[in-house]
């Protein structure tokens, strides 16, 4: 039997317009451990989607270490829509801790105090709440809006990337109570360790993708000392298992991590995806379905973008 081809590229519809897209685009990898998923967004030059690539295929040529852990707990995230949908979608997750998203162009703190207040509505007391601004606000507005939000939400667990500096983010974070977590400011950052000695965060966000594979997370990890919370790029399940892979693997895990997002996705790559099953993520590398493939891969000008793109990174490997 003819073995699959070792590149595939895929597209999957979006629930919600997510990051200005509706379209999930991407290319899975096959190696001697497996697929490995490379998508970068579309407006990622070479050098950003570099790391992507080597997560690729980290997991399709390495696999990863072995996990400490069989299942992984997860958020909800809740896109910045309006508060009857950020309500259902809390409902339908069967998570106890729900990722919020604030701080959307076009919209107000008045809109991200609705979103807030249906959540935890929808999540009832003991639930657990954060928000991330993606470092939309600057100082004072972020130690306004996260005063808020605290008091919307009945006490928040912490606040993603506020503003966009690790300087701005350490300014804020001696002015509020709640907890900062670093996100741009470590997989965006050319000293991912500026968060570390400027004591700008309390936890750590750590994406596998764009930070270069599960064994380059780890050793971030290492490095910074602070609590982790892994989170996705909004992959398939190829790409989310190696999330959860990083998640498995950390010593310790205090918090939910954002791998829960398949669910925003009209469809997968897989037989069965890595959805979660009373707030956690089981611990697997799903087989990809060459049915699902065969009616995700879009159109030829899309596979000839993401061949060219891939061969641009400059590791093609010829295939």
């Amino acid at each position: 039997m003819t073995p699959p081809p070792a590149l595939r590229v895929f597209a999957i519809g979006l629930r919600t317009r997510f990051r200005g897209i509706t379209v999930r685009e991407g290319v899975l990898l096959r190696g001697d451990a497996g697929w490995g998923e490379w998508s970068p967004f579309l407006e990622y030059d070479d050098a950003t989607s570099r790391p992507w690539l080597a997560c690729a295929r980290e997991a399709a040529d390495e696999g990863w270490p072995e996990p400490l852990r069989d299942h992984v707990p997860v958020n909800v995230t809740v896109p910045a829509t309006d508060p009857g949908r950020a309500h259902a979608i809390v409902a339908a997750g069967g998570c106890r801790t729900a990722k919020v998203k604030v701080a959307e162009r076009g919209q107000s703190l008045a809109d991200d105090i609705a979103r807030v207040e249906a959540v935890r509505d929808a999540l009832g007391p003991d639930g657990l709440i954060r928000v991330d601004a993606n470092g939309a606000w600057d100082v004072d507005e972020a130690v306004r809006a996260i005063a808020a939000l605290d008091r919307a939400a009945g006490g928040l667990e912490y606040v993603e990337q506020p503003v966009e500096t690790v300087e701005d983010l350490a300014v804020v974070r001696r002015r509020v109570d709640v907890p900062i977590a670093a996100d741009e400011s470590i997989r965006r950052a050319e000293d991912p360790y500026r968060v570390r000695d400027l004591e700008a965060a309390d936890i750590a966000v750590l994406k596998v993708q764009p930070l270069g594979g599960v064994r380059a997370c780890l050793r971030i990890a290492e490095d910074i000392g602070l609590p982790v919370v892994v989170s996705s790029a909004i992959e398939s399940s190829v790409g989310i298992a190696a999330g959860v892979a990083l998640a498995a693997a950390l010593p310790e895990l205090h918090h939910a991590c954002g791998l829960a997002t398949v669910q925003m996705l009209t469809d997968d790559v897989v037989a069965e995806p890595m959805l979660p099953v009373g707030g956690m993520l089981a611990v697997a590398r799903p087989d990809v379905d060459e049915a699902a493939l065969a009616r995700l891969t879009p159109d030829a000008d899309r596979v000839d973008h993401w061949r060219a793109r891939l061969a641009s990174v400059g590791q093609d490997r010829a295939l």
